[in-house]
């Protein structure tokens, strides 16, 4: 396994990086297949933040199968240490949601399942309708976009910055989206229903509780 590390705002000292190899072994024994490890550690330079002043993110690589996690802390070896806890429990619940697909379980986890209704539009009449000023948030984000493709605009004087990026995906069920959303490290994650077709937010509540937004238009619910 290769076994990558960086400073950002900082040097890496050869003790840093020692510990480092030492620990990686923490990861082979729950991925054995991982092919790439990257540390990244940043230093912040705000004596305010003295407590989180050193980051640790690592970044696990196992062929399609990428799995994140960082922490801070007052010194880059607690940092290594809490950031290697988080990152070793997802790796498990990786592992072990593999296991559960290949053994045929479909619902491993309790879904709190909603769906978000926009409220029913509004008539406007000619005298109402008012043109919109080019740097208005539907105008910033109005431009055709590629795969990958992104934009940022500012709106207007105000400090607001509106980035679109258009990604390309496959329709899959919940029990995909949250097994992606483990693997990536985040609080969320958007994806469309392969059930229902609908665009959908599936989000980590406490524990191993999770819960599901669906949003459909008023003429797709009068359909059905």
């Amino acid at each position: 396994m290769e076994i990558v590390v960086t400073g950002r705002h900082t040097q890496i000292k050869q003790r840093f990086r020692d510990v480092v190899e030492s620990k990686m072994n923490r990861v082979t024994a729950i991925a054995p297949d991982a092919q790439r490890v990257q540390i990244v550690l940043s230093h912040e330079g705000n004596p305010r933040q003295a407590d989180t002043a050193k980051r640790v993110e690592i970044t696990v690589i196992a062929g399609r199968t990428v799995v994140r996690a960082e922490a801070s802390s007052a010194d880059e070896f607690s940092a290594l240490d809490m950031a290697l806890d988080k990152l070793t429990l997802r790796l498990r619940r990786t592992r072990d949601r593999r296991k559960d697909h290949r053994r045929g379980y479909s619902d491993p986890v309790p879904v709190d399942l909603g769906v978000v209704e926009p409220t029913p539009e509004v008539e406007e009449t000619a005298e109402e309708e008012v043109e919109e000023p080019n740097n208005s948030p539907a105008d910033a984000v109005a431009a055709e976009l590629g795969p990958g493709e992104s934009v940022e605009v500012q709106v207007g004087d105000t400090p607001i910055v509106i980035r679109r990026k258009l990604h390309i995906a496959e329709p899959m069920t919940i029990d995909e989206a949250l097994y992606e959303m483990e693997l990536i490290g985040h609080d969320f994650f958007l994806f469309v229903n392969k059930e229902t077709g609908r665009p959908s937010v599936v989000y980590h509540r406490h524990g191993w509780s999770y819960g599901v937004f669906e949003i459909d238009t008023p003429e797709n619910v009068a359909k059905k």
